[in-house]
């Protein structure tokens, strides 16, 4: 009963983390194009920025933006932050439920540092933290000065957090910390720069006062900081589905193609939706970027000795290759991958792919390889001590079954 509650609350939290995820990121889309394609009018209200006529679902709107307010407040406000707190809330829990909890598997790596779990949790909550003061302080600062600045500083702070929690946590934890920083800055951007900058704004009008135009400045950044930030935090989050993205040694530097990949594709559009011809030449460095990323993954996998003679190995059917690597497997992978779990409350192993037989391993081979000698993905966090030779027996078991299944 406690395996299906943690099944099942996992489950809840995820479909709930997408969905607010969706509304989130949908508002937040449609009001940058929005305020990228407002047009001019002589006949605008006055202190008016700007207009957009749109039509939908078989009606017109007719949308005016005010810079800081208009003279006079509308009886009512639609006010845009839950969707960007329950994002934020859902996926801490997620968080939590998955890596803190299990964070022996998913956040330790005991090849680098052999953490207690509280150590491994103090450290990414820190990390979190670290991370939005940062970059909050780099902002405020160069709020005046060259956004080019801004924009590289952001970069390096995240480059430099990629690298060092890639050094302390496992590749998986790695990421995902990476991830949850990222997120936390932009819930944090609405939470404590946008909203209460909103608020300023509502009661000076309450009051019959001047709005000062420097929180509409502010919160223009900070959405716009949102914005490029998505396409990176949304690859990240759904990664861990793939280890040849996030397990490898050059996992640190795949977030940092990613985060300009991401800006790219968003400069892209927001071009577009000022009614500017969109810049095409961005397709090149986008596919030059993804061709580095899937050349430093295949370069950051497991290295493994050079087999002499594989031609004439994988010839034979090797006896000696299916036992040493069988024994490997059942003794490093099968306290998870097994009928009956060892480990702890654990009663079906995972995705129901038992390691235990001969006949388990050669079916299951393909992922096997790609899981435990493509990448550092298996075992979580190496806690079976999987060394480069045991991975080499394994690579040299693929070989063989690979090359019977093709000739």
């Amino acid at each position: 009963m406690i395996f299906l509650f943690q099944e099942w609350t996992e489950l809840i939290l995820r479909w709930f983390h997408v969905i607010a995820g969706i509304a989130w990121i949908g508002s937040s889309f449609y009001f940058i194009a929005l305020d990228l394609s407002l047009k001019q009018n002589k006949n605008l209200p006055d202190k008016s920025h700007g207009e957009a006529w749109q039509v939908h679902g078989g009606g017109f709107y007719h949308l005016v933006k005010y810079l800081v307010a208009p003279s006079k407040l509308p009886s009512e406000l639609t006010w845009f932050k839950w969707e960007a707190y329950a994002t934020w809330v859902s996926g801490f829990a997620l968080l939590a439920l998955i890596y803190y909890a299990g964070a022996e598997l998913y956040m330790i790596d005991i090849v680098k540092y052999d953490l207690e779990k509280y150590e491994a949790v103090i450290i990414s909550i820190l990390g979190i933290v670290f991370g939005w003061v940062i970059y909050d302080l780099v902002c405020r600062i160069s709020l005046k000065t060259n956004i080019y600045i801004l924009i590289s500083s952001i970069f390096i702070l995240i480059t430099v957090m990629s690298w060092i929690y890639s050094e302390i946590f496992s590749y998986r934890g790695a990421f995902m910390q990476i991830g949850t920083v990222l997120g936390t800055i932009m819930v944090a951007n609405v939470l404590m720069i946008i909203i209460p900058g909103q608020k300023k704004v509502v009661a000076s009008l309450i009051a019959n006062e001047t709005p000062d135009p420097i929180h509409g400045a502010v919160a223009k950044q900070r959405s716009l900081h949102n914005n490029y930030l998505t396409l990176p935090v949304i690859f990240i989050m759904i990664s861990n589905h793939y280890p040849l993205i996030y397990a490898t040694k050059y996992s640190w530097i795949i977030i940092s193609i990613i985060l300009i990949i991401g800006a790219l594709i968003r400069h892209f559009f927001n071009i577009k939706h000022t009614g500017a011809k969109p810049p095409y030449w961005i397709c090149f460095p986008i596919i030059i970027l993804a061709s580095v990323i899937f050349y430093i993954s295949y370069l950051g996998k497991p290295q493994l000795t050079k087999i002499k003679n594989t031609a004439s190995l994988i010839k034979l059917i090797p006896k000696e290759t299916l036992v040493s690597a069988k024994e490997i497997i059942v003794s490093k992978c099968s306290m998870c991958h097994a009928r009956e779990p060892l480990w702890e409350n654990m009663k079906n192993a995972p995705k129901l792919v038992n390691l235990e037989t001969s006949t388990d391993i050669i079916n299951n081979i393909q992922s096997i390889h790609k899981q435990s000698v493509l990448s550092y993905a298996m075992p979580p966090g190496n806690i079976s001590f999987l060394e480069d030779n045991e991975r080499n027996l394994i690579n040299q078991l693929y070989l063989s079954v690979h090359h019977l299944k093709n000739k």
